[in-house]
């Protein structure tokens, strides 16, 4: 393994950090509430660095997060990177490709996601496999033939299988409710997963979409998702199945794993420039054994959820098996997060308790970011279950998929 950035990769990381820092300060963020500073995003969308997802993998990415997690800048970036660029990116049709990049890029466009999903998605198709039951009945026996006759191939799915190549995507109406879906009131388009774990992507203003402000413990523009036959178009191959599914909630672990160990670095750091110059009998208060000791904790944990999601995002654009690697790094963002968050409110003393200062905000994404990924006992015990499993596969689906679930108790 090899963590070093790339010089693309450290450019763009240099550029970013720049950017969130020169632009994201307490006073912008205090007036951008829970909405988004428009400002920087035109900035960040200006300078290419959402663009930049293609060319910088997920490592890239990670580390571009991190720079938006040490401000908490107030901004859909890792949810558009993630959700749209990269799934989009890898994922989609030459039509979709070049239809959506280049508005995702130029930040005309955003995009989110429902994962990891709360709610129950049912897709019925307007066209393809489903739409017409005696048009796939009368073609089974010609789609046998055919698989009996064709000369065999790798069984695990490829970029070639996973993608949508050119053929036009099958577009479905999606009926349920999602209850949460973070940076929503800012999106123009969500990726949302069916109960068959097929991705299908709807414009926020389509007819048969309805969205309702949450709020949430962090200041993000989240949102309640309604879809009452919303037409929708999918993102990745019918024959790859539930594969793009299962990619793109890996990814989405890494990404928001890379933003968390962001948002803890940028509390430590806080927390060790006050205690460094907050004096107490005489003496700084970093000077006293209990605070090292806490600042240590912490330091090691930011470490930690750093290490993991550099390891899992590497092993993903290497194209290795991922799976359980992404849930390790969720795990350690959601386990080690909240504590590192608590220290460095815990480590102003007074002063954090103050909701307006500095470091709330830290402990607020921190808290949010933890439940987004979906609580690290529910974490640990998905990663327990996977790697028990006989064959877990490169990126197995979540142990708690709703549509496990029994109708009459999900």
């Amino acid at each position: 393994m090899d963590f070093r950035p790339t010089e693309d990769q450290a450019a763009a990381a240099a550029l970013a950090a720049r950017i969130f820092t020169d632009l994201s300060t307490h006073e912008r963020l205090a007036a951008a509430g829970t909405g988004s500073d428009a400002e920087l995003w035109k900035a960040l969308a200006g300078a290419g660095l959402v663009a930049a997802v293609e060319e910088v993998g997920l490592l890239g990415l990670v580390l571009l997060l991190e720079e938006q997690g040490r401000v908490t800048a107030q901004v859909p970036y890792a949810a558009t990177c993630v959700y749209g660029a990269h799934a989009i990116g890898v994922h989609g049709s030459d039509e979709q490709r070049a239809r959506l990049l280049s508005e995702l890029y130029a930040g005309t466009s955003v995009a989110t996601g429902a994962f990891p999903d709360r709610g129950r998605v049912r897709a019925d198709p307007l066209d393809g496999p489903g739409a017409d039951p005696l048009a796939d009945h009368l073609a089974e026996p010609r789609a046998a033939t055919a698989a009996a006759e064709a000369p065999a191939e790798d069984s695990g799915p490829d970029r070639r299988t996973l993608a949508a190549g050119s053929a036009p995507a099958p577009r479905a109406r999606l009926h349920g409710t999602l209850p949460l879906v973070p940076w929503l009131r800012d999106a123009t388009h969500v990726l949302v997963p069916d109960t068959d774990r097929a991705l299908w992507l709807v414009r926020t203003d389509a007819p048969g979409v309805r969205t309702e402000a949450v709020e949430t413990t962090a200041p993000w523009s989240a949102g309640r998702l309604e879809l009452a036959g919303a037409e929708a178009e999918r993102v990745g191959s019918p024959a790859a199945g539930a594969e793009p599914y299962r990619r793109v909630l890996a990814a989405a672990r890494i990404a928001f794993a890379g933003l968390q160990a962001g948002v803890c670095a940028g509390s430590l750091a806080r927390a060790v420039a006050y205690t460094s110059t907050r004096e107490q009998f005489g003496r700084p208060l970093s000077t006293n054994q209990a605070v090292l000791l806490r600042a240590a904790d912490a330091h090691m944990d930011t470490e930690a959820i750093r290490v993991t999601a550099y390891e899992a995002a590497w092993r993903t654009d290497a194209g290795l098996p991922a799976g359980p690697h992404a849930l390790t790094a969720a795990w350690w963002a959601a386990e080690a997060g909240k504590r590192v968050v608590h220290a460095g409110q815990h480590l102003h003393g007074g002063a954090g308790a103050d909701v307006d200062h500095p470091v709330h905000r830290h402990f607020l994404w921190g808290r949010q970011l933890d439940a987004h990924l979906g609580g690290a006992p529910e974490l640990l015990d998905e990663l327990g279950t996977v790697l028990t499993a006989p064959d877990p596969g490169p990126f197995p689906v979540h142990a708690h998929d709703p549509a496990r679930v029994p109708e009459d108790t999900a």
